[in-house]
């Protein structure tokens, strides 16, 4: 049912997870950034079904991304990386969970088990309200300690992290975040408020990510109004939908503000260890 991708299934391959870009944005930008074959970290090994209308990959380092909305035989699936070390499933929540029960990957201890909101928007209906004292800056105008201690706190919070490898792993997130330059900090009435950023680019697409107000700056519309400012700033650009993924009801709110629609939910699953198939329904790996 499965075969491995060779670089004549890209020409469909890219159109078809365009079709289901919400969910596709990962795979999407992997494959565009590494192709087939590559041993970088985000490198994937990705197999297609031969009929068509499906993708399932692995990268590299162990994450698990998949579209295939009309498929239901995760096993299959399974039976391809029985040999792989897992660190986490990422996808539509749908297709991602019926992937893990059938790998026989439940019951394990888990950083992240999360089925998140999906939102979409193309951004002619972008709401922005101007706001005469914000100003939104790159992270390089703005202090660096801070935006760690900030990204420390987001991934403790969103991302479930504890304290020490969050705090550890911020230096490096805000570091690649201004090497790409895909974050932006608002600054209102000369005091940064809030941050927010572009998890990834596609063509004209772009996912919103690393979306965060300090506890004592919430409430008071901050996040809606960078996420607004930075989305604007993209549509100049080019961008014409932004899509993203929302962890709370209050986070929902703020986007639903600015114009986002609610779509499928999108699953967060990240292992507290690297896992194996264990299932005996996968006969490649008894």
């Amino acid at each position: 049912m499965w075969r491995p991708a060779v670089e004549q299934d890209l020409e469909w391959v890219f159109p078809f997870l365009m079709e289901h870009v919400q969910s596709s944005m990962f795979l999407l930008g992997n494959l565009r950034d590494f192709g087939l074959g590559s041993d970088a970290p985000y490198g994937l090994r990705l197999w297609v079904l031969e009929q068509g209308r499906g993708v399932f990959g692995i990268s590299n380092s162990g994450t698990v991304l998949l579209q295939a909305p009309e498929f239901d035989r995760w096993d299959t699936a399974a039976a391809l990386i029985c040999d792989r070390k897992i660190v986490g499933v990422l996808g539509d929540a749908q297709q991602a969970r019926a992937f893990v029960v059938a790998a026989g990957l439940t019951g394990h201890a888990m950083e992240l088990d999360r089925d998140d909101q999906g939102f979409r928007l193309n951004l002619a209906d972008l709401r922005l309200n101007a706001r005469p004292d914000d100003v939104l800056l790159p992270m390089t105008q703005v202090d660096r300690p801070l935006l760690e201690a900030w990204r420390a706190a987001y991934n403790m919070e969103t991302l479930g992290q504890p304290a020490e490898k969050a705090t550890q792993t911020a230096a490096g997130d805000i570091a690649k975040f201004i090497t790409q330059d895909s974050h932006r900090v608002l600054v209102s009435h000369g005091e940064p408020v809030a941050m927010t950023g572009f998890n990834t680019r596609f063509e004209d697409v772009v996912q919103i990510g690393g979306v965060f107000t300090p506890s004592e700056k919430r409430g008071q519309g901050h996040a809606r109004q960078a996420l607004a400012m930075h989305l604007a700033e993209a549509r100049s650009q080019g961008a014409t939908q932004a899509v993203l993924f929302s962890a709370n009801a209050a986070a929902s709110r703020a986007y639903e503000a600015v114009g986002f629609e609610p779509a499928r939910a999108f699953a967060l699953m990240l292992f507290s260890e690297a896992q194996k198939i264990s299932t005996s329904d996968v006969e490649p790996c008894t």
